[in-house]
């Protein structure tokens, strides 16, 4: 499907619109009824075009930024043009692929992260706490994990939802990926219950962070 045009592609989307996807999707504020695994699959087809990444972004169609996210080169983004593509990514479906799947793997990550988490907008500011909580894991070096954790004791229980949930997950990614944090990072979680009759499918793991950081600390235990 090489030199594919955005019309082609936009005709290949509309195909694949299904009605109980879209009402689905809707449930979690992603306005598309394109099928995720079909969407993966049309761009194995497309394989990686930039430019034509950029034009489906531009035509401001959930399923299109997605495809989009898909087929871009994520280190070919300057930092300014992440900055207007998180702001102008407001669904949570295409706001999460874009961090996930081209902010982390963007040599600006870093300086994102930080203008991201000290910006007032809740939405974006969840942005820069899904970054760190990628430092948390795999580069803490540097961070102030102790200062997170006071931000959080301050913040979290009043954020709005998108911030709530990400600085939530800091919170138990420090108390599972560092030690010297944990009784702390439970202690706050048992004190602020963000999210703790959160309804947990079975044989699933509730994200209220005291539950979480347990879990996952037995299973490293098991390994």
């Amino acid at each position: 499907m090489a030199e594919t045009t955005v019309a082609e592609v936009m005709a290949g989307l509309a195909a694949l619109e299904d009605p109980k996807t879209r009402e689905v999707n809707a449930r979690h504020g992603d306005d598309h009824g394109v099928n995720l695994g079909k969407l993966r699959a049309l761009a194995k087809r497309l394989k990686t075009q930039q430019e034509l990444a950029r034009q489906l972004w531009g035509t401001d169609d959930t399923a299109a930024r997605l495809l989009a996210i898909l087929i871009c080169r994520p280190k070919a983004f300057e930092r300014d043009e992440l900055d207007v593509m998180l702001r102008a990514a407001r669904t949570p479906k295409v706001h999460d692929w874009l961090v996930n799947y081209v902010v982390k793997k963007n040599l600006h990550s870093e300086e994102l992260r930080l203008a991201w988490s000290a910006d007032p907008d809740p939405v974006v500011a969840s942005a820069g706490w899904a970054l760190t909580t990628e430092r948390v894991a795999k580069k803490p070096e540097g961070l102030d994990l102790a200062g997170l954790l006071d931000v959080i004791g301050a913040e979290m229980r009043d954020a709005p939802d998108r911030l709530q949930w990400a600085m939530n997950h800091c919170l138990a990614q420090i108390g599972i990926e560092h030690a010297e944090h944990r009784a702390r990072a439970i202690d706050l979680g048992e004190r602020l219950e963000v999210l703790k009759h959160y309804p947990t499918p079975p044989n699933c793991t509730s994200p209220f962070a005291p539950i979480w950081i347990t879990e996952m600390v037995r299973r490293q235990h098991e390994k």
